[in-house]
């Protein structure tokens, strides 16, 4: 039992200082990137959703983030990455790991993916580095 609650108290200091890291230089110029793009779904009425996610991608290693979204909503999924990242791309997948089809924007290193679901309930946003090199990159979403 003991050595049980020291794994549980591991895992959870461990996740506390994932969460608690400072963002790098490259991360913050990716979300700049990626905020970039998403204000131009806030000229649509789209509101910008607080928090974001940031990391390192190598090519085509998909990173993948869960979000809960609900029917009836709008929603736009904005990434940017930096150079030496040259094309990335955003696809969504439903709870059963299923593609939905989106509506998509692509340009170098920003890239986004719009999606109106029929069904609340947890998605999967994907993020894959088609282009160049490791690279940081940031993901933000809108909604309406």
């Amino acid at each position: 039992m003991r050595c049980r609650s020291l794994i549980l108290l591991s895992i959870f200091l461990f996740a506390a200082s994932l969460r608690a890291r400072a963002e790098t230089d490259s991360e913050v110029e990716a979300r700049k990137t990626a905020l970039d793009l998403a204000g131009a779904f806030t000229n649509d009425g789209f509101k910008m959703r607080d928090g974001h996610w940031c990391g390192a991608i190598k090519p085509h290693e998909l990173a993948l983030i869960a979000v809960n979204l609900y029917a009836g909503n709008q929603y736009w999924f904005s990434v940017g990455a930096i150079d030496p990242a040259k094309k990335i791309a955003v696809n969504l997948y439903d709870e059963a790991g299923k593609q939905v089809v989106t509506e998509n924007y692509n340009s170098g290193e920003k890239a986004a993916a719009g999606f109106s679901p029929t069904n609340s309930g947890q998605y999967f946003v994907s993020i894959d580095l088609v282009e160049g090199r490791e690279s940081s990159f940031c993901l933000v979403y809108s909604y309406k």
